[in-house]
């Protein structure tokens, strides 16, 4: 009887299933699990796992820092629980905090992984512009009482568009074994009193969308010249980079996948 169960269990269907995951960073550290705190991580597996009634382990698209917000991450897992889409999306939410809501569940072949498939990121980093600091909007925006000059900003964006070297724009413990990233876009607008940075690239360096917002600040300010972006960026010496601007304004909008994977998207719904 024994080896009956065992050669069941042994024969049991895997699934992989990929998410859409939006969450409000500010109660965690980050999403990252770690020793200490709340993440958005151990809450997303925590939920799952009640839901597939066994441990979930996950992957994402992209870790995220603490106070970071996202609009849709992306993660993965695998399972041997058979649930449908409404099954994992419903359950999951019902057991996971108010700040994090999965978006879309999809089933995916095992050639899909969710960070090592993604094709391009897209962030937007939002600024306040005014005189006075926020309240209601505290924890969701980067605030300068400086007047900016979005022009000169978006002047300055287009030195650090296409591929480069970004090391002056990365963290100095950034782990990632190249600082040779591709900026597809960076376009700075604004609307009224908020000023948005919209990046889109194959990838991003740690600290890299908050340091390239720290330096476009100083110049949108005029404590520094437009082509100051570019003398960063030829460095290539983090030192030389500026202020790391805060994460409060900083939300990972969306990831790209090769169409094969015909992902569900609230940017590009079924």
């Amino acid at each position: 009887m024994q080896n009956k169960l065992q050669i069941m269990e042994n024969t049991k269907q895997n699934y992989r299933i990929a998410m859409g995951v939006e969450y409000d960073g500010s109660p965690y550290i980050g999403w990252q699990s770690q020793r200490e705190g709340e993440t958005v991580q151990q809450n997303v597996e925590r939920a799952l796992s009640k839901v597939a009634n066994q441990p979930i382990n996950i992957f994402c698209a992209g870790r995220t820092d603490t106070g970071v917000h996202a609009n849709e991450q992306v993660i993965h897992f695998e399972t041997t629980a058979y649930r449908n889409v409404r099954s994992w999306v419903m359950g999951t939410n019902t057991n996971l905090p108010r700040s994090i809501s999965i978006l879309w569940a999809s089933p995916v072949p095992e050639t899909f992984h969710a960070r090592f498939s993604a094709i391009k990121r897209a962030y937007r980093y939002t600024i306040l512009n005014r005189g006075v600091r926020p309240a209601i909007l505290n924890n969701y925006v980067s605030f300068v009482h400086r007047s900016l000059d979005e022009m000169r900003m978006q002047q300055a964006a287009q030195h650090l568009i296409g591929t480069h070297d970004f090391t002056s724009y990365r963290a100095v413990a950034c782990q990632a074994k190249s600082p040779i990233r591709t900026l597809y876009k960076l376009d700075v607008s604004r609307a009224g009193e908020f000023v948005y940075l919209d990046l889109l690239a194959d990838g991003f360096l740690h600290h890299m969308v908050r340091n390239i917002a720290g330096v476009l600040i100083k110049i949108g300010s005029g404590e520094a010249e437009i082509d100051w972006s570019k003398q960063v960026l030829e460095h290539r010496d983090r030192r030389l980079g500026g202020v790391t601007a805060a994460p409060k304004g900083l939300s990972l909008k969306q990831i790209t996948y090769p169409d094969e994977f015909a992902l569900p998207s609230i940017y590009n719904p079924p």
